[in-house]
């Protein structure tokens, strides 16, 4: 009975369906056979097995080799006519009428070079210590707070990191942007980054105003702070420009006011005013993971008016808005533009920089996810088709080339050939192969927000030295360390690497007892370094040799021991010691024509293990060599050094 019970697979009398675009593993099931099979059938092709996993697809003419090779009949399956999908992406509404437009907030994004004072200007802005918060006074991650005039006006403040690494995310900024407050310290003047900002403005088309920070310094200068950025395209209005220069200082809070008045100002000429009604249109500032209330987002409402219940669509996922929290965690029931907010509620995290679309139901915000995963599919299968067939005509020029080799065997000669060169892949499957390589890192990299995530990522794609240490990125992700990380270092030998995340005494114990590495870090260079000390220890050593002992060859005679008449070389040694223990090498005409040990070292007939500067001396090799009167005669020590890695990720 239980025999009936199992599920037999369908085979017609040999007679396998085939189609176009199956996979090693597809067609394993509709052979009814195993993929060793598969693998085993395709050594009579021309495919290169070592690039082979069990879902990659075959070629047409492969699969049909493969059902032959196995004693069976093919037939095509019929092809069944995708319908061209009807488009169901959301869509931004139309301008909206100037006459219902209502006045908004300015959005300020704070830009400049890594401690240039950024966090400390908001900070004596916002009156909260979020400088003493960040890891070495440098803001990791984006941050949007409201800042409230005297005079009633409000200002929406975006904070971007000033790092090398984070350039993305201060493009980024800049988009949902109004004005861009650039801050230069006046002691250090213009810097790389502060170009950079410059340049991210420009692009995204902002007014900059100038803040002139730290002028409360006895080396401040920020007269040439001004004339250095005129280099630069950026005009003060002293020199005749539009951009407004204020001389501040963040840590004592002087001109903040001026500073702050003059946004405004500027703010009133751009006139800046928005639909507060309607289907709610935004941009996600930033997205991270909390433990109780799962995936969060940043965002900057830029149209409508986001409200509890509201459903949203950002990237590839949707969320039906639960709560809403301002800059300070308190909950609010409404979120109009100009006005940043985090929202609770999303199925899964979106990137940093997707436009949120408000969508009627919860029915149509998975019809636009569905269509968006959709597309992206189609992209990567047309990428993958495209790196396959480029693939498969170098392995048919190869393929070509050895059959050329081969012409002058027989069929069966040629068949037996093949075999045999290829049968060993056949036992070792690519992923054991890659197990195998000890000169890789596997990394899983986990950080607190998706912004650093990606800034980590990104200095990841700038390592060159695959010829060293290959790097291999496993996993990546947000939120503290888990259990499942833990089981994937182990399974890939990898090391873990979290950027502001926790991981707790129990997952560290686990790691400790399956001998998992965990390197948490809160500033990003000290994790580049580490990561660049991990490939380190990855290298093989190098043998540096270390000279002890120079010696000159002033005499050659031999020795006559039993039957054989051994060379040996009379010597003065002029530099340093010769150790017997220590290894040799004969040097004649610049060249190296022997390296070894000695064989007997003697001073006046008696046996030494040393002999010192100036001293005479008689040795023999431990190969019979001749030596010639002028030799040089080296001795010298090898030690093993760690190498390190040639990587330079540019800062």
């Amino acid at each position: 009975e239980t025999k009936k019970k199992r599920k037999k697979i369908p085979l017609t009398r040999g007679e396998v369906e085939i189609r176009q675009k199956m996979t090693v593993e597809e067609l394993a099931q509709a052979m009814g056979k195993d993929i060793d099979h598969i693998y085993e059938a395709l050594l009579y092709t021309n495919i290169n097995l070592d690039s082979l996993e069990p879902d990659s697809i075959l070629h047409e003419d492969h699969i049909k080799i493969i059902v032959q090779k196995s004693g069976m009949k093919y037939k095509s399956a019929k092809l069944k006519e995708e319908k061209e999908r009807k488009n169901t992406d959301a869509v931004k509404r139309p301008p909206a009428d100037p006459a219902i437009l209502t006045p908004r907030p300015p959005v300020v994004t704070i830009l400049g070079h890594v401690d240039h004072g950024k966090t400390t200007l908001l900070d004596s802005l916002r009156k909260t210590q979020v400088a003493s918060m960040e890891a070495g006074g440098i803001t990791q991650h984006i941050g949007a707070f409201i800042v409230h005039m005297p005079s009633g006006e409000k200002i929406t403040f975006l904070d971007t990191p000033g790092h090398a690494a984070f350039s993305a995310m201060r493009a980024r900024g800049t988009n949902v942007t109004d004005i861009v407050i650039l801050v230069v310290a006046a002691e250090d003047g213009v810097m790389q980054q502060t170009v950079e900002s410059i340049q991210h403005a420009k692009n995204a088309g902002v007014p900059l105003i100038l803040a002139i920070n730290k002028c409360d310094k006895p080396e401040a200068d920020p007269e040439r702070v001004k004339k250095e950025l005129l280099a630069h395209d950026v005009v003060c209005e002293e020199f005749g420009g539009d951009v407004q220069a204020v001389n501040i200082s963040a840590l004592k809070g002087d001109n903040l006011m001026v500073l702050a008045e003059a946004t405004v100002a500027l703010a009133e000429m751009l006139e800046l005013k928005a639909d507060a009604t309607g289907l709610v249109e935004g941009t996600i500032i930033e997205s991270r993971k909390d433990k109780g209330k799962g995936p969060l987002t940043t965002a900057i409402i830029q149209r409508g008016t986001l409200r509890k219940g509201c459903v949203l669509v950002a990237g590839k996922t949707w969320a039906k808005v639960r709560f809403l929290f301002d800059e300070n965690g308190k909950a609010v029931d409404a979120a109009s533009p100009g006005i940043p907010v985090e929202i609770m509620g999303w199925k899964e995290s979106p990137s940093a920089g997707d436009e949120i679309l408000e969508v009627e139901s919860e029915q149509r915000a998975q019809e636009v996810v569905a269509w968006r995963t959709y597309v992206e599919q189609q992209e990567k299968m047309k990428k993958d088709l495209e790196v396959i067939e480029a693939k498969q005509r170098e392995h048919r020029l190869e393929y070509e080339k050895k059959q050329q080799q081969m012409a002058h065997l027989t069929w069966r000669q040629r068949k037996a050939m093949l075999y045999k060169a290829n049968k060993h892949l056949v036992f070792s499957r690519p992923k054991e192969r890659a197990e195998m390589d000890e000169n890789m890192l596997s990394l899983i990299v986990k950080g607190d927000v998706d912004g650093s995530v990606e800034a980590i990522l990104n200095i990841l794609d700038s390592y060159d030295c695959e010829d060293e240490c290959k790097l291999d990125i496993v996993y990546f992700g947000m939120g503290d360390i888990n259990e499942n990380d833990i089981n994937l270092a182990e399974a890939f030998n990898g090391v873990i690497f979290g950027f502001s995340v926790k991981a707790n005494e129990s997952i560290k114990k686990l790691a400790d007892k399956k001998g998992i590495k965990i390197k948490l870090h809160n500033i990003i260079y000290k994790l580049i370094e580490d990561l660049k000390d991990e490939l380190s220890s990855r290298l093989p050593p190098a043998v540096v040799e270390t000279t002890i002992g120079e010696a000159s060859v002033l005499d050659t005679f031999s020795v006559t021991v039993g039957k054989n008449k051994i060379p040996v070389a009379g010597c003065r040694v002029h530099k340093g010691l010769l150790d017997r223990k220590m290894k040799f090498k004969l040097i004649r005409n610049r060249d190296v024509i022997w390296k070894g040990c000695l064989s007997s070292l003697k001073h006046h007939k008696d046996d030494v293990q040393i002999i010192k500067t100036g001293m005479d001396c008689g040795l023999s090799l431990d190969k019979n060599l001749e030596f010639s009167i002028g030799d040089e005669i080296i001795c010298y020590e090898e030690k093993e050094v760690q190498q390190t890695t040639s990587w330079d990720p540019g800062f």
